[in-house]
């Protein structure tokens, strides 16, 4: 048998429209064949509450056996993966082409695919994955959502945590009353003595998030690319479908696949690159889309191309730097920065790129990156049941950030917090205020490409 970590790791397509994958003898011989093959190993035991909870189940039986646990025992250990890709990118020896042919997270995914062809999806679950429904009723009542999912509101949280089983202390983004696109309609003037200038253009697409919650940081992300001579465009055909692949609406997912390289396809004939504002959304496009999409479907070949021309945002620019040139004037780093690198940013397999980036910057040796776990996992992290949870697999991180903020205090320097996944950003900010002995500053994390926007003088106030 060959030794498992020395190949690169290969994925297979999600067979999601074989009978056989919604065959619950099947799913479940499937389940205990690579449940007793981690529970041999345990190499991932840190990573998230999925693999806790399934030793644990095990550990619990008289044997110790994975033989005399119960298969509906298993659903603990299913609703606890985020699908973050961290055992499958970093811990798995068993991946393929490895012949045990170990893929965990989308072995869940087949499991939640499952439950929701049985419609054991639960109202509230289904109806937060409508992201684009959620953000466009709220844009009109921006201020009023706000106030009532503040968490300072106690009485609107408490309602939303009986409703939506949202926990009523886990922060949540804020919704905008103008869109990333509508404020993207205007032209934006590109830096003409840039060295990239003329050599690039590329289509942002906005990503739910930023296009409904945060359209200041796709603004700042836009101007730091006109800064740096790009022509950008910003669309929003839909959302990447991340959402419903954690309730496993697979089909949803390809419908929003079709939809989203459909109209991006247009883009990327007339030579645009296309840039995903979010490292999860960017995942989507990269990788998750053409293991999804049929190889009969019509739009294959869209996705595909789609897939070879997508960016993160941070890739760009360091890519932009080294093929072209930054634009000069760079001011140096300000101080010290704590920068986690989020999931779904390392499960692209790129590299560090948002620390790449920040290197870029003068004066930048003072960078810690921070390969952990934020604990947030999409909306799994502010579900009632699992914010502690989420807070206590988030610790090291919110540590490691306390003490980088603890040093540069006491070496009078500010310090800056960051990531590259906004959910992860609300989620560190907290986990760092519940610390014992915790910065008395109130803690706000940033995306990197904001700390990058400051050495060009680009700042929220002039957008």
């Amino acid at each position: 048998m060959r030794e498992g970590s020395l190949q690169a790791p290969t994925r297979h397509a999600v067979d999601w429209q074989n009978p056989d994958f919604y065959d619950e003898v099947k799913l479940d011989a499937e389940l205990r064949r690579v449940f007793d093959i981690c529970h041999g190993c345990r190499r991932c035991f840190n990573l998230c509450d999925s693999f806790p909870q399934l030793f644990d189940l095990i550990d619990a039986t008289p044997s110790g056996e994975l033989h005399d646990v119960k298969s509906a025992e298993f659903k603990p250990v299913v609703d606890a993966c985020t699908l973050c890709d961290m055992c499958y990118m970093t811990k798995c020896p068993y991946v393929p082409p490895h012949e045990f042919n170990l893929d965990f997270p989308h072995l869940m995914l087949r499991y939640r695919a499952v439950e929701a062809k049985k419609g054991e999806v639960s109202f509230a679950d289904a109806e937060l994955t409508k992201t684009d429904r959620n953000g466009e009723i709220a844009k009109y009542v921006a201020p009023i959502a706000n106030w009532a999912t503040s968490t300072e509101n106690k009485f609107t949280r408490g309602v939303l945590e009986k409703v939506a089983d949202v926990h009523r202390d886990a922060a949540l983004p804020e919704y905008a009353s103008k869109t990333f696109v509508a404020r993207a309609a205007a032209d934006i003037e590109v830096n003409k003595m840039a060295p990239a200038y003329g050599k690039r253009k590329a289509v942002l697409y906005a990503t739910c998030t930023m296009n409904y919650n945060d359209p200041d940081m796709g603004m700042i992300a836009r101007a730091v690319l006109a800064k740096n001579g790009v022509d950008t465009r910003v669309v929003y055909p839909g959302c990447c479908g991340m959402p419903q692949l954690e309730q496993g609406n697979i089909a949803q997912v390809v419908e929003n696949a079709r939809k989203v390289a459909g109209e991006l396809d247009e883009y990327i004939a007339q030579g645009y690159d296309v840039v995903a504002l979010v490292p999860s959304c960017a995942l989507m496009l990269k990788l998750e889309w053409p293991l999804l999409v049929p190889e009969n479907d019509v739009a294959r070949a869209q996705v595909m191309q789609l897939a070879q021309s997508t960016f993160d945002l941070t890739e760009y620019i360091v890519d932009i730097a080294k093929k072209q040139g930054l634009a000069g004037g760079m001011r140096p780093l300000a101080g010290a920065v704590a920068l986690h690198l989020a999931c779904h940013a390392r499960a692209q397999n790129m590299g560090a790129k948002a620390a790449e980036m920040l290197r870029l910057l003068p004066q930048s040796d003072d960078i810690t990156l921070i390969e952990r776990c934020s604990g947030h996992g999409g909306s799994w992290g502010i579900k009632k049941e699992n914010f502690d949870i989420a807070l206590k697999v988030g610790k090291p991180v919110a540590r490691k950030t306390a003490e980088v903020i603890k040093n540069a205090a006491e070496n009078q320097q500010p310090a800056f917090i960051a990531s590259e996944c906004p959910l992860a950003a609300l989620h560190i900010a907290q986990g760092v205020e519940r610390l014992d002995n915790a910065p008395t500053e109130k803690t706000r994390a940033l995306n990197p490409v904001e700390i990058f926007a400051m050495s060009f003088d680009i700042l929220r106030e002039q957008l």
